[in-house]
């Protein structure tokens, strides 16, 4: 591994060949295969914001099954080839398939097509003679559905969830209008049908355009803006979104509907879905191959988002011979394309200044369109990536965007280098105010020491401010601040307290008129009165989030005690003790708190801020619960509630919750599928609770 395998979003396939590992080496990298795959399933299936490529994520799945393969001793209770997705979220109830929601093996090369078939013909004992027929259809990149129907009406639809059990969005989609509520024609009394919801690229810029214009949400791709779009509370959201539906299986059917998947499909046209109609049937690897590169070649004008070609083996019945493994069909296979790539030239390199003072770098690129997107900026991530890279201005580069979404450049061109080419030499000042830009011994990230002085920061200071988990201002998002400070009406937070003093003004603006006004000048008067640890997340201190900002919260009570400890008067070894003594507060993270307000510009600021405001201290979670004081970890599948709720749950009762075991973990509440840690506490001795224990000892 070449990363803090501690840190599940940073892990990377391992390149050690399985062959030349020990088993120790090869059970800590599964360790971490294990956590990092869980730890994208999530943000992927559960909340729809994924932090890696597919072909990142791919290459964690691909190095974990060639692990266990090599060492089949080592596989995990809680690996991910033994699971599909991520549990239930807990905004919506559960539904328990009829049939799992299975998953699918990825193939990459023409080898790997040529491998499945041939697996097909062993298992089914199929002679070179015999016939095998499959399936080559387009691998949508959206959200998984079942859509039960029981006498020919619509009465459930559910997402994939964990593949045993999804979320009940029936609601929703009743009035999504991307699947029929009524079939057509005469359906079994009962059929599952099984597909992918989605939303084209022209849909999804208009919502994205709508969601700019009022300062909501922008959504990262059309797969997020699908899920996010299906996931509302309130269904009337869900109706005013463009979704659409692809019907490819079948779940529950009380009887059947053709002898082969393509009969099937044609079968649930009739009754009202759509089905693709890049979909072919194929007698052979070749026709496989040749449906891959053609669907490949009209990706880009196909006007949505597709990540592969999906193969399937035609006829029922072999489908049920061949079953299934683990988590995926034997019958199946995802044949993934290739991570979207392009040439340009890299007109200039922008050094972009962060909340925090860090200085990150941009490409400035010549407009080249990349999977049917036009992209004219990319990431450069440090100035250690542009070394390394050795990523010159004037240079003709290969641009990817990474999982579709993010511009990355991949390499350089070096053979079109211009002769007057130099290497480009990182600012050691910040290009905002001059102020030094240091870089810390350790760290990959250079930083404007000028604080809340540079103007930079100072806008990204206020956005944070106003952004929804800090102090959340209907009305006022990170559009509005861009306008008042360039009008030179808020320089520091209190100055939002002060614009009812501009109330003439505002009237003169675009888009401000009587109501507009009142309603804005009424939600920020709302957020006068907020809660200690919203306050102090808002102030933007570099490391401290939302957890962090609660346990300040709780240890001081109230700002003026958290002031006089870490104000510029205090005793800065005193301070680090205080802040130390405070569980997960550890020696950095004090430092830049004591930083923070030993700034008199920031000190001044935030006391400015405070007479404007009512803070109210934090509430007190229980002292006298059965788990008050105590460590707790969770572990598994939950069946009464999720894992947020639980820990929610056990924090009010006055817990700690943590995410590893160790000899100071007081209980672990084990539910189905728990793995690693349950080993890890019978070996400390840590009591082990299942999850009606658990639920008996704090209820009672």
């Amino acid at each position: 591994m070449n990363a803090d395998s501690h840190d599940p979003e940073a892990v990377r396939a391992g390149s050690t060949p399985p062959g030349d590992m020990s088993e120790a080496e090869a059970s800590a990298e599964l360790a971490s295969l294990a956590g990092a795959i869980a730890f994208h399933d999530a943000r992927y299936h559960g909340d729809d914001a994924p932090v890696i490529s597919d072909a990142d994520y791919d290459a964690l799945v691909a190095r974990n099954r060639a692990l266990e393969s090599a060492f089949p001793g080592l596989v995990r209770t809680d690996s991910p080839s033994l699971r599909v997705g991520t549990p239930v979220a807990s905004g919506f109830g559960k539904v328990c398939h009829a049939k799992p929601m299975l998953s699918l093996n990825n193939g990459f090369t023409d080898e790997d097509i040529a491998d499945f078939a041939a697996r097909i013909r062993r298992f089914l004992s199929l002679s070179d003679e015999d016939e095998l027929a499959l399936t080559a259809e387009p691998k949508i990149d959206g959200l998984s559905l079942s859509l039960r129907y029981e006498g020919g009406r619509l009465v459930q639809a559910a997402t994939r969830g964990d593949g045993a059990e999804g979320e009940d969005v029936t609601a929703n989609i009743r009035v999504a209008g991307a699947a029929p509520l009524e079939l057509a024609g005469t359906p079994p009394r009962v059929l599952e049908v099984r597909g992918e919801l989605y939303m084209d690229r022209a849909d999804f810029l208009a919502l994205n355009e709508a969601q700019d214009a009022a300062d909501s949400k922008i959504f990262a791709n059309p797969r997020n803006a699908a899920a996010g779009s299906l996931r509302q509370k309130d269904p009337a959201v869900t109706a005013s979104r463009r979704l659409r539906f692809f019907a490819y299986s079948l779940g529950e059917a009380s009887a059947p509907l053709a002898a082969t998947h393509m009969e099937s499909l044609a079968a649930l046209g009739a009754m009202g879905f759509s089905i693709n109609p890049l979909s072919r049937r194929c007698t052979d690897v070749a026709g496989l191959l040749d449906t891959y590169a053609s669907i490949g070649a009209a990706r880009a004008d196909l006007g949505y988002d597709i990540d592969g070609v999906v193969y399937k083996v035609d006829r029922h019945d072999y489908q049920e011979r061949l079953g299934q493994v683990a988590r995926a069909p034997r019958w199946a296979l995802a044949h993934k394309f290739p991570a979207e790539q392009a040439e340009t030239t890299l007109n200039d390199i922008d050094i972009q200044v962060g909340r925090t003072g860090a200085l990150t770098p941009v490409a400035r690129l010549a407009p080249v369109t990349v999977g049917g997107v036009v992209v004219s900026n990319a990431t450069l991530h440090n100035e250690d990536e542009i070394r390394r890279k050795d990523i010159r201005i004037g240079d003709r580069v290969v641009i990817q965007r990474a999982g579709d979404v993010i511009p990355q450049v991949v390499r350089v061109i070096t053979e079109q280098r211009p002769a007057d080419s130099t290497e480009f030499s990182f600012p050691e000042t910040c290009p905002q105010c001059d102020a030094p830009a240091i870089r810390p011994e350790g760290e990959a990230v250079r930083r404007c020491t000028n604080s809340l002085e540079c103007p930079a920061q100072r806008l990204e200071w206020l956005k944070h401010f106003v952004s929804r988990d800090a102090f959340d201002i209907e009305g006022l998002g990170a559009r509005q601040i861009d306008q008042f400070v360039s009008l030179g009406w808020v320089e520091r937070p209190a100055d939002i307290f002060r614009l009812a003093a501009k109330r003439d003004e505002l009237a003169t603006l675009d888009g401000y008129g009587e109501t507009s006004i009142r309603n804005l000048l009424a939600a920020i008067e709302a957020r006068r009165d907020i809660a200690f640890e919203r306050f102090i997340f808002a102030l933007g201190i570099r490391q401290v989030g939302q957890a962090t900002a609660r346990l300040l919260a709780l240890h001081y009570d109230r700002p003026e005690a958290m002031l006089a400890a870490v104000g510029p008067d205090a005793d800065p070894e005193a301070t680090t003790a205080e802040l130390t003594a405070i569980d997960q507060v550890g020696d950095s993270m004090a430092a830049d708190l004591i930083g923070f307000f030993a700034n008199a510009s920031n000190f001044a600021a935030v006391e400015d801020l405070l007479a404007q405001l009512s803070v109210i201290p934090p509430e007190r979670p229980a002292e006298n619960s059965p788990v008050s004081g105590k460590t707790i970890v969770f572990t598994g599948t939950l069946a009464g509630m999720s894992r947020a709720e639980a820990k929610a749950r056990a924090e009010q009762l006055g817990a700690k919750v943590s995410g590893s075991v160790s000899a100071k973990t007081s209980y672990l509440v084990a539910g189905a599928d728990a793995g690693s840690k349950a080993r890890k506490a019978a070996e400390l001795g840590v009591t082990v609770l299942s999850e009606d224990d658990w639920l008996a000892m704090i209820d009672g």
